[in-house]
């Protein structure tokens, strides 16, 4: 029930918004967060919001990418500015995961998790 939208292709220094619209009905109750996975490696937590309006970012992302979430439209947004090529992944958005591990108990076949969305930063 997690849509992910908003990828593409960027340069350097670029900026892209992700947006993830949530079918469920928890949505404003629930702790969502963004993952990202490059090709051969793990899958890893960079942002999270909770119910309240806490966030917690990974480092690797943290004054660059701002997350946000609408409960009113029931959607989730990554905001990233100053993307670099590291960043290329394909990102997923996620819910019910632990806002301060930035971590999910949940598979990733669960509906818990969105099918991702492609970004590409050049050089």
């Amino acid at each position: 029930h997690l849509v992910e939208s908003g990828g593409g292709s960027v340069q350097a220094g670029g900026s892209l918004r992700l947006s993830c619209a949530d079918s469920g009905y928890t949505f404003s109750t629930d702790c969502m967060g963004w993952f990202r996975q490059a090709p051969g490696k793990e899958r890893e937590g960079i942002a999270a919001i909770d119910s309240d309006g806490s966030t917690n970012y990974a480092d690797s992302v943290k004054g660059r990418f701002t997350i946000s979430r609408d409960n009113a439209k029931n959607t989730l947004y990554l905001q990233m500015n100053s993307l670099k090529p590291e960043d290329s992944a394909m990102y997923y958005c996620a819910a019910e995961i632990h806002l301060t591990t930035l971590s999910s108990v949940y598979s990733y076949d669960s509906g818990y998790w969105g099918q991702g969305t492609q970004v590409t930063v050049s050089s």
